[in-house]
Order: C-alpha cells, then structure tokens, then sequence
C-alpha cells in the first residue's frame, strides 16, 4: 500500500504517537510505502526534519510561512485535492490539524481524547474548533484509531462512529525510555510531573499537595518547556516519584513512559487513565490536594514493588504493535 500521513503535527504527545505509529509500520513491512505529507511552518521545519531523522520515508512537505493559516484554508475550501502534491495513494491518514481533501483511497484518522469537546470553556477557542472539525471528520472516515478503549467508547457515545470502524492502537514506549541512563539532579529528592498549568493537566493541585512536604522538591515539565526526549527520560530516572493529576485524558502517555523509566507512579483516579496505569500506579481523587499528597507517601513506601511491576506493565505497550494495528485496519477498509 502507499500511505499517505499528514505529518504537520509532530510535536508534543501527538506527535511523538504519529512518529511512533510511523516507526511501527515500516517495522511490520517495510514493503509499504509510507509519504509524510502537509504544510509545515518555516520554524516547524526543523523540527519535523529532526524528528524524522532517517526514516525511510517518501518525504512531500511544504514549507510555508504561516501553517497554520495554510492547513485551516485547505480545510475550508476542500481544493485542490491531496493528489495533486503527492501523486496517488491506497490510505490517506490526516491528523486534528487539517482535513485534507482526497479524490480516492482510504479515509483515516486518529482520535486521542475528545476533552476539547467535552470541557469547550476551559481550553483555548482555536483548540476546541479544531478539534471539532475533527470530529467532524471522523465520521466520514473509513476508519478511526483511538489510543484507548475509553477513547473509542467516548468516539461512539460522543460523535457516533460506529464501532466497527475503530481500531484501538495503544501507544507505544520509546527506547529511550529504560531505567538506565542519565539520572537529573535536582539537588534533593524530587516529584516529577509531566503536568502544565492548562485546567486539564491540574498542576496546581499538586503545588497544593506538595506545599508542606519540604524534604521533596517538585520539578514540573510545565515550567520547563519542552525538553528533547533524552531529558525527559533522564528527568523520569531521577525522581523519587513521577505524578500525573490529570483531570481527563485520552490515555496518558507519561505514565507508561515514567513505568519504563522505573518510577513509581501516582496518577489520577478518572477512569480515562485506567488502562495506561493498569493495576500498578497508586490512584488519587485529582482535586483532592491531600489525596495527592498521601499517594506520594504511599508510592515512596512501596517504591520497590510499584518500580518492578511497572516495568512489566510498560513492556505490554510497543510501537510495533501500534504499526500491525494500524496497517491491520487500513487493511480492513479496503
């Protein structure tokens, strides 16, 4: 097959689920000819060329000064048709970014979570349209990935996609992600959270949880910005904890990166991030500071045992397998 995938979103955690999915594929079958399409911005380039490395992918990017600007506009007008830049294809997989236009072949895309859609007044207007344009979309597709069972159940209540045209494909762990190698230094022992100050990703109730616990320092990637992923792993082995207070999510991805790391972990009670923590993370009411505060006592107390079946639970999660599902369902479309 020639599988065209729109690779304008490769930052942050979508982006590094689409060069995971990517990675998986060419390891299935490598007989696939995989074209990473769509419009990227001229400081996005970088970015994307770094991310892609040598990947033995057809490459029909284009730069542009305004991306953002150019993917909305294709979206709108539905013209001319993706054929015309890259020749034709058997599947074309589009991200929440831009729904391109396509005169044949396999319509596809992935879902990650639906909160834009749930929570419309605490996220940002541009994030909340383009998501439900997506949604939108989803329903027109041949076939729709999720990254969890909870995510496809929410697709079929929430947008009506039926059941049959979605795949779940979990993400997988980076190789980068082992408990070995570089350890970051915080000074003292320290909780690390992957959390920001978005309403959703609810650091500000950790800061509470941690308030009166002096012989802990908080290291949050909120206040960092973003890191390369050899930091990011290195900031996961050094921490005594790793805590993600989530309010909802789509699956939660650091989680079973922090497990692969050999960290305990403390996350969130909301059924949205029970399959990425399984039966191994402690799990606490996310508004509940002092909740948050006793399952960091409780991890610290059972860190060996919660570090040992982590890593067990983190290995069920591999991107060949996000690749097979992937390749499974444009399969099963045709």
């Amino acid at each position: 097959m020639r599988i065209a995938y729109d690779l304008s979103h490769a930052r942050t955690g979508v982006g590094n689920y689409i060069l995971g999915a990517l990675k998986g594929m060419l390891a299935v079958d490598g007989d696939h000819e995989l074209v990473a399409f769509g419009p990227v911005s001229i400081r996005g380039r970088a970015t994307l060329e770094r991310a892609l490395g040598s990947l033995p992918l057809e490459r029909k990017t284009v730069t542009v000064p305004f991306g953002h600007v150019v993917r909305r506009a294709w979206t709108a007008f539905g013209r001319p048709a993706t054929e015309r830049f890259i020749g034709d294809f058997d599947v074309l997989q589009f991200t929440d970014w831009m729904q391109p236009p396509q005169r044949g072949g396999i319509r596809a895309t992935m879902i990650h979570d639906l909160g834009p859609l749930h929570f419309p007044g605490r996220l940002q207007r541009r994030t909340v349209r383009m998501h439900t344009a997506n949604a939108e979309a989803a329903k027109r597709c041949d076939v729709v990935f999720t990254n969890s069972e909870y995510t496809a159940e929410d697709v079929m209540a929430t947008i009506g996609v039926p059941r049959e045209r979605i795949r779940v494909a979990y993400p997988g762990v980076d190789d980068a992600f082992t408990p070995h190698g570089a350890r970051h230094d915080a000074g003292r022992p320290y909780v690390f959270t992957s959390a920001t100050d978005e309403w959703r990703k609810n650091l500000a109730a950790l800061r509470l949880a941690l308030a009166e616990q002096d012989e802990l320092a908080l290291v949050a990637l909120g206040d960092l910005g973003y890191v390369e992923t050899a930091q990011l792993a290195a900031l996961y082995r050094g921490a005594a904890v790793f805590v993600y207070p989530s309010r909802f999510e789509g699956f939660g991805m650091p989680v079973i990166e922090a497990m692969a790391c050999g960290v305990p972990c403390v996350v969130s009670s909301h059924p949205s991030l029970d399959e990425a923590s399984g039966d191994v993370a402690i799990r606490v009411e996310p508004e509940d500071p002092p909740a948050l505060a006793a399952g960091v006592r409780e991890a610290l107390s059972r860190r060996e045992e919660l570090v040992s079946r982590g890593l067990e639970h983190a290995r069920r999660f591999t991107w060949v397998e996000t690749g097979r599902i992937h390749l499974r369902g444009y399969a099963d479309a045709r």
